[in-house]
């Protein structure tokens, strides 16, 4: 063998023996530990990543409305919470149900229009508004009816609303009944002047009469919602007086009814009633007016019923009801009601209580008085 190539395998040999040394080396005992370090990755690997973290951030799924609106050609649509129409387009809205009850903008009952037509079918209940005006404006709501005998209640998870706007060229404003309407202030109540209008996009301002000035709106204690109106959040005596609304579009402008702000403090609860007759004693043929009155809120109506001794014998009497408002000054506003019983020609029967029942949505009072014949 040649010298050269004897020494060229002796070189190899030793370079793969130093190979072999290294790596015998490189395998030294693990530490303590060490070999949990890649079974702790591939469980990790294998798992799908904090599936109940990304789910817990994700809003709950909520309850499915029951309406639908028709469109054209049959097609069907979840209306949104809000809808932009104009004025002179026509509606179609179902709810799914064997028995729907509604809700929609009370100007529609008023004279119960003929535009509007409800009708339940087997499976659905429909409601049709055609040639819409400015004074439709307002929240469209469905529910369905449990119903026992004739006993019926409404079932909140299974109902839908939209709130519908019929922009209107000549209506800026959703019309109201009158051209001035009163708006009570209480300091434990957000107060609302509801000058709504029929196009979301119009910018509204608030302005009082006197000293003629605009309302700041500050978006905390004053704010403004198109589908109610300016809400005083925390209403004061400051702000008394009379207000209106402007309304801003493509260049034109139009002013609300005006709005009369009276502050009040008078407190919740029952009525506060008090009963008086003409006379407690009368002779035979006389006749007597019984007095029932009652303070209290100025926007809370008062419902009167009377129980009298000729009542079970169909006595014929005259009954008349009346309310006031007065201003008792510091601020104080406050509701008159009065009803008025009158008995004509007394007899034997006449002879005895009157009692007056007053009553309001917070509860009821009782007074009475004795009517005497001599």
């Amino acid at each position: 063998m040649k010298p050269w190539l004897l020494l060229s395998l002796l070189l190899l040999q030793q370079t793969l023996q130093s190979a072999v040394g290294q790596s015998a080396k490189s395998k030294r005992p693990k530490e303590p530990g060490e070999n949990r370090i890649k079974p702790s990755n591939k469980k990790v690997k294998t798992r799908t990543p904090k599936l109940k973290e990304r789910n817990s951030t994700e809003p709950s799924p909520k309850a499915s409305s029951i309406m639908t609106r028709v469109m054209e050609k049959g097609h069907f649509q979840k209306p949104t919470a809000t809808l932009n129409l104009s004025a002179g387009q026509s509606i179609e809205l179902r709810c799914k149900g064997n028995r729907i009850g509604w809700s929609y903008p009370p100007y529609l009952d008023t004279f119960k229009d003929i535009r509007l037509s409800i009708k339940q079918h087997e499976r659905y209940s429909r409601l049709i508004l055609e040639n819409a005006t400015a004074a439709d404006t307002g929240e469209y709501s469905c529910w369905l009816l449990q119903c026992k005998g004739y006993n019926c209640k409404k079932d909140e998870s299974k109902r839908g609303s939209t709130y519908i706007f019929f922009a209107d060229k000549e209506e800026f404003f959703v019309p109201a009944p009158s051209y001035f309407e009163v708006v009570y202030l209480s300091p434990d109540k957000p107060a609302v002047i509801p000058c709504r209008v029929t196009n979301p996009s119009a910018k509204v301002t608030l302005h009082q009469e006197f000293p003629a000035e605009e309302i700041k709106v500050d978006g905390t204690n004053i704010i403004y919602d198109a589908k109610k109106g300016f809400i005083y959040q925390h209403p004061t005596s400051d702000q008394k007086g009379v207000v209106y609304c402007r309304a801003e579009s493509r260049g034109t402008s139009q002013i609300s009814i005006k709005y009369q702000l009276l502050y009040v403090k008078v407190p919740y609860g029952p009525p506060s009633a008090t009963i008086k007759a003409s006379s407690n004693t009368l002779q035979g043929g006389s006749d007597v007016n019984v007095l029932c009155t009652v303070l209290g809120q100025p926007d809370v109506e008062v419902e009167f019923n009377w129980i009298y001794p000729g009542q079970e014998y169909k006595r014929p009497v005259n009954i008349q009801d009346s309310w006031r408002l007065i201003d008792r000054g510091d601020d104080h506003t406050t509701r008159i009601s009065e009803s008025i019983i009158t008995v004509e020609d007394l007899e034997t029967i006449d002879a005895g209580n009157y009692v007056c029942v007053a009553q309001n949505l917070r509860g009821q009072t009782t007074v009475a008085t004795q009517v005497e014949l001599i």
